[in-house]
């Protein structure tokens, strides 16, 4: 197995440089990676306390750092120490600019400032927080988007990953015995879309979610017919309304979330007709 010590260094909160570490990983198998962080490097002085360590344990640095004089000195550093050093965010910097025909304002952290941008995320989480689990229901005309399906189809943590993307959402479990408000039928604003996902899959899943409840005994909740009882019983309810629906079975949740906010785009562009029907994408 490869082994490589990966060095991020960042002069804001290191975040999207773990992101873009992360999913450069994803494409390889059977390496084992030891991650160094180095955030809130804004200066020489403090680039100047983790220096030691590249030289202890050599391996990869990607940076994000856009003062001139600390990258200058961690690239010569690097230089020095032969270690390849690989500025994360310059190609598509470079490559903005010369689209836009202005230069980059150069300052850490801009992406983190607290604009209206930042107020609508926080707004959106408070929202979907506080209508989680059919919470709420008079306010779901307030909601980008709602989410429907039946218990344990990822509703919530997808509704959050939304929010975190500045949605307001709303989500509902679909129960046999209880019918969802009427409400949920008269919506005009929001998107409402339908999770659906493998029977056998929900079963493993709700199995797993009651031995962390250290719930041992067999109850209609896993059992196997009646799980194909509830998840027919949404896809009806997601085709008499016209609701778009997501298999969820072998989705990530960022795979949902995208696919929704592919959805929320060809209605804002192309209306709601294109995003009626049933069939799950």
């Amino acid at each position: 197995m490869s082994r490589l010590h990966l060095h991020l260094v960042s002069d804001s909160t290191g975040e999207t440089l773990e992101m873009v570490a992360k999913a450069a990983l994803a494409q390889f198998d059977a390496a084992e990676i030891v991650r160094h962080f180095w955030p809130m490097v804004r200066s020489r002085q403090h680039l100047s306390r983790i220096l030691p360590d590249l030289a202890d344990n050599p391996g990869l640095v990607l940076f994000t750092l856009v003062n001139p004089e600390t990258r200058a000195t961690l690239e010569e550093h690097c230089r020095q120490l032969g270690l390849p050093a690989v500025p994360a965010l310059d190609a598509v910097t470079e490559a903005l600019e010369a689209q836009l025909g202005q230069e980059a304002h150069g300052r850490p952290g801009r992406q983190h400032a607290m604009d209206e941008a930042y107020f609508r995320r926080v707004d959106a989480i408070h929202f979907t927080i506080a209508h989680d689990d059919g919470l709420g229901w008079e306010d779901w005309e307030q909601a980008d988007i709602v989410l429907a399906g039946v218990s344990r189809s990822s509703k919530t943590p997808t509704s959050i990953y939304l929010a975190n993307r500045g949605y307001k959402v709303a989500n509902i479990p679909l129960v046999i015995e209880s019918p969802p408000p009427p409400a949920l039928f008269e919506l005009r604003h929001p998107l409402v879309v339908g999770l659906t996902t493998a029977p056998e899959r929900l079963v493993q899943i709700r199995r797993n979610r009651l031995l962390t409840l250290n719930e041992t005994a067999e109850t209609s909740y896993v059992d196997a017919e009646r799980v194909r009882g509830e998840v027919q019983f949404a896809r009806r309810m997601f085709a008499d309304n016209g609701w778009p629906v997501i298999d969820v079975t072998r989705r990530s949740i960022e795979e949902t979330a995208a696919a929704i906010i592919r959805l929320l785009g060809e209605r804002a562009s192309d209306g709601d007709d294109m995003l009626t029907g049933s069939k799950p994408i």
